[in-house]
């Protein structure tokens, strides 16, 4: 990614309101990386709540999930990460700001809260799984921290995908960015004394579209013949 997500949008009015499995294309071709957000206009909480919902639900390697989300909403903090993010405007005048931020290492304890989790939820105890944890016991922890905050950063971004199509079903823009400086970020936030570090952000709100020269351009990709290869 560059300082904002490239992506080019069509002009394309926005889609139906009740989407099938075609109308979720639709909304792919209209959403785009948005420039200019409306800071007047709100995100429905409830819309919001799908979105992270989506992130949630998204799949990790093993079951781990290891990353937490942010929802930011405070204008001062936003204010504040606006400057350590090249001052991009979207980080202010979008009506949320997500944050994913992974683990900072697999350790021990994090590897077993979330073994015991699942044999809590789903009530059975088996012993292939049980290996399973043990072998993951044995080999994460020794990797090192960067080793292992790489591979939780490729999780986040697993996440960071589903809540841009979540967005974009909801009709709601967004952004994602890696153009800021984590370190600061980190410590605006407090993420190092939870063991998180951030890896992306991705401002929710709805397109100015007087003001944004990207919302007429065609959206750009490669033709699928150059994309797709059948084996």
């Amino acid at each position: 990614m560059s300082n904002t997500a490239s992506a080019s949008a069509s002009a394309a009015p926005s889609p139906s309101a009740t989407p099938d499995a075609a109308d979720l294309l639709d909304r792919l071709h209209w959403r785009y990386a948005t420039k200019a957000m409306d800071p007047a206009r709100k995100v429905a909480p409830e819309k919001v709540d799908r979105i992270v919902e989506a992130a949630r639900l998204a799949p990790t390697s093993s079951g781990l999930q290891p990353f937490e989300l942010l929802v930011v909403a405070d204008a001062a903090v936003r204010e504040k990460i606006k400057a350590i993010a090249w001052n991009q405007a979207q980080v202010t005048d979008s009506s949320h700001l997500l944050v994913f931020a992974a683990w900072d290492d697999y350790t021990a304890e994090r590897i077993n809260a979330m073994f015991d989790l699942t044999n809590e939820v789903r009530g059975i105890r088996n012993e292939g799984w049980e290996k399973y944890r043990a072998q993951l016991l044995a080999t994460y922890p020794q990797r090192g921290a960067e080793v292992n905050y790489a591979h939780a950063a490729r999780q986040a971004y697993i996440a960071l995908g589903a809540s841009l199509i979540a967005a974009a079903y909801e009709e709601v823009d967004s952004t994602p960015m890696e153009g800021f400086d984590p370190d600061a970020l980190d410590a605006i936030l407090g993420l190092r004394a939870k063991g998180l570090r951030s890896v992306a952000i991705l401002p929710l709100g709805y397109r100015l579209a007087d003001k944004d020269w990207l919302v007429h351009l065609e959206k750009v990709r490669r033709p699928r013949e150059q994309f797709v290869s059948q084996v």
